[in-house]
């Protein structure tokens, strides 16, 4: 062979066994929210509440025997764990998302030496997830879907999409070098009660409208640090289902008798959306919204399309 048709040989080899470090880093899509997990200390007072009051689908939860999953769709539900018990401060275990392909994502991670994550686990209805926690020590969860769950036609969820989780953060470069920086999340809105602050800071997933929302303490927001409680972190630490029309949720939620004893609204939010929100039996708050704004938000223009659905 020529010296040209070796070094043609050996550059081709070379590109070949490129190829697999490439496509191992290369990051799977991260499509939405799949559920988010609460604490409950009644599981009687959880059950009329996302069973009743939210009209969710109660089923069993296929990864973690103890816990009671709530369904609002076939793909999307709260997971309700019995409470621990050293009482912790926070009633909210985990955020969870939705991914293509959780073991490339896992292997994405892992090969930007992310730690402390957990390995791949089954559950009984063929979904493949792993856990992991974000810059902030909150429970992070990724789900690739197995078979979706089959709804009663009795189901009569006040709202069948979760559009958004939302939690407690201190530092948003930490975060945004988690969400933003290696998971491609997307800026979506951000705001705050007063003009130099920032409160609220959303963000889309990668792949998709669903989106996190950082509660901001501290760190320039108007909430210091030092006036969290457990009321406060169960306004903090919340998700958030979609509706069409607020006035006919409200109106199905009194003509039902479905309102949970405290809630409040609905109101303007300051992104343009009404909304209203529902508290569940150990202060987790459930925020109704609008997919769409009515108004122009304060603070930042949406850079991002809102879901329709």
């Amino acid at each position: 062979m020529t010296l040209y048709g070796l070094l043609k040989t050996s550059a081709l080899l070379l590109a070949a066994s490129a190829v697999p470090t490439v496509q191992a880093q290369k990051r799977p899509a991260i499509t939405g929210i799949s559920h988010m997990c609460v604490y409950s200390a009644d599981a009687a007072a959880s059950d009329h509440f996302y069973g009743h009051i939210l009209g969710a689908a109660k089923g069993l939860d296929t990864q973690d025997p103890t816990g009671t999953r709530y369904y609002l769709s076939p793909e999307q539900f709260v997971e309700v764990l019995p409470l621990p018990a050293e009482h912790t401060l926070s009633r909210t275990n985990c955020v969870a998302f939705t991914t293509t392909d959780a073991p490339a994502l896992r292997a994405y991670l892992q090969s930007h030496a992310v730690a402390d994550m957990s390995d791949m686990m089954t559950a009984t209805d063929g979904s493949r997830w792993f856990k992991v926690h974000d810059p902030e020590g909150n429970l992070v969860e990724f789900l690739q879907a197995g078979k979706p769950a089959a709804l009663p036609l009795s189901s009569r969820p006040i709202g069948s999409r979760i559009i958004h989780v939302g939690y407690l953060v201190h530092s948003r470069s930490a975060e945004d070098k988690f969400y933003r920086d290696l998971l491609g999340f997307r800026p979506y809105w951000y705001g705050a009660m007063q003009p130099d602050k920032t409160d609220w800071v959303s963000l889309q997933v990668a792949d998709g409208h669903d989106w996190i929302e950082y509660m901001m303490v501290g760190d320039g927001s108007t909430s210091p640090l030092d006036s969290i409680n457990a009321q406060h972190l169960g306004v903090l630490n919340h998700f958030s289902v979609g509706v069409p029309n607020m006035e006919k949720t409200v109106t199905t939620l009194y003509a039902e008798d479905r309102l949970s004893p405290r809630h409040d609204g609905p109101q303007m939010g300051k992104d343009g959306k009404w909304q209203a929100n529902l508290y569940d039996p150990d202060g987790t708050r459930v925020e109704l919204m609008e997919f769409q704004p009515v108004i122009a938000p304060c603070c930042s223009a949406f850079t991002a399309e809102s879901p329709t659905h």
